[in-house]
């Protein structure tokens, strides 16, 4: 485990003194001294402490090696946008193919949803999934069909499902795009997204039900994100004719009711 390095790496980055991280995060500069010294390990307490400090995940801040960074890796840091948004780094997508190596949309059955912010790389999480074609659909880019539950994105209503596309670059969002975001927090949510990376490392994610407020989403929150591509819900949305296709069918009524007269003076 680099941890200790990595620590070591982070604070001079910043210009900080041993004596300046352990004082804010409560700890004596011995102590936090033989953690970067590899001395002592960090429980999990200030592990967090750690990955809350420096704005990193607790897996990427034990797991990664900071000396490979280039100076790129090292302003997303610095920018609190440590996710690799661009997707330069080739983002994990685990998926199923046919016999003749064509990708299938594998179905996230409700049950199966609550495990997905675990299992949504894990082949045999997602082995065991349904799956199915959609011959309209492009054969160059990646689909999967999520669950969607309560009433916060009309007309598409719980229990109906819906299908994205992977996104690989995140700066390609356009701001307004309905989107399932994969968060590590709320797991699989369905929302407009608005496209906030470059002045707050955020996307804000809204409902078309206005009852739910929008709320912002840094992006060291979220694992996927997938662009809705359409939809298959159990339901037939309501159709509400507006004033002009109300006028429409009134003319169209008016229109037979002439023809009819028509007809009976005839005869």
């Amino acid at each position: 485990m680099s941890i200790g390095n990595n620590l070591k790496l982070l604070r001079k980055r910043k210009k900080l003194s041993q004596e300046d991280i352990a004082t804010s995060l409560g700890l004596t500069r011995s102590s936090y001294s033989g953690y970067e010294n590899g001395v002592a390990q960090p429980n999990i307490d200030n592990l967090i402490a750690f990955s809350e400090y420096h704005s990193i995940p607790i897996d990427e801040l034990v797991k990664k090696d900071f000396e490979t960074f280039s100076e790129a890796d090292w302003q997303r840091i610095e920018n609190g946008m440590y996710t690799d948004v661009k997707g330069m780094k080739l983002r994990v997508l685990t998926c199923k193919v046919t016999e003749d190596e064509e990708e299938l949309i594998e179905m996230i059955p409700m049950k199966a949803s609550a495990g997905y912010t675990s299992g949504y790389a894990d082949p045999d999480y997602l082995r065991v999934l349904p799956t199915f074609t959609l011959p309209f659909l492009s054969k160059d880019r990646k689909y999967r069909s999520f669950p969607i539950k309560g009433d916060s994105m009309p007309p598409v209503v719980e229990g109906s499902f819906v299908v994205g596309e992977f996104i690989q670059n995140w700066m390609t969002i356009r701001s307004g795009t309905p989107c399932i975001v994969v968060t590590r927090d709320e797991g699989i949510v369905f929302k407009i997204v608005n496209n906030y990376l470059e002045k707050e490392q955020s996307f804000q994610l809204c409902s078309t039900n206005t009852f739910y407020q929008p709320y912002m989403v840094h992006v060291n929150d979220i694992l996927e994100i997938w662009k809705f591509v359409n939809y298959i819900s159990p339901e037939l949305p309501n159709v509400q004719i507006d004033n002009n296709g109300i006028s429409r069918s009134i003319m169209d009524l008016q229109q037979e009711v002439n023809e009819l007269k028509n007809i009976i003076l005839k005869k």
